[in-house]
């Protein structure tokens, strides 16, 4: 399994968190992490106008700024399932849950790696957004 970069799987984490307050979207579908480049999927009844995105944009910036912790807690899963869509964890995930706790914004299950304060992420930038297919497709990079 390929290692994605902890800041960017902690700055989905923050879009995704954005997405579910503002608009009550899921979690992604999919989602694929990059260090340069990175594009996560949503189920969403359209596109986003511009200023909803920078909109986003803004808000998980907002986040970032607030230095937040980034800690995990393990849940026996049938706790977890009581709270969290566990459809996307692996078989293999067991009996004990991750979940990856962003501050007061964010819970979810998650294997991934992390930072450890949201300082570390940089800078969020939309690249694009689409909607095709039913999905909504949001791109988006870090900068230091």
């Amino acid at each position: 399994m390929k290692e994605t970069d902890p800041r960017m799987h902690s700055a989905e984490h923050l879009l995704t968190g954005v997405l579910v307050a503002t608009f009550g979207m899921g979690r992604p579908f999919t989602t694929h992490l990059e260090k340069k480049k990175s594009k996560a999927d949503y189920r969403f009844g359209r596109t986003l106008t511009d200023a909803e995105a920078r909109g986003v944009e803004a808000m998980v910036n907002a986040q970032i700024a607030r230095d937040l912790s980034v800690r995990e807690e393990f849940l026996p899963r049938a706790e977890a399932e009581r709270i969290f869509n566990l459809s996307r964890l692996p078989e293999e995930a067991g009996d004990t849950v991750r979940i990856v706790r962003i501050g007061d914004f964010d819970a979810c299950p998650c294997s991934g790696q992390h930072v450890v304060s949201t300082r570390e992420i940089g800078r969020f930038n939309l690249i694009s957004w689409s909607y095709e297919n039913e999905a909504l497709r949001i791109r988006f990079r870090l900068e230091p």
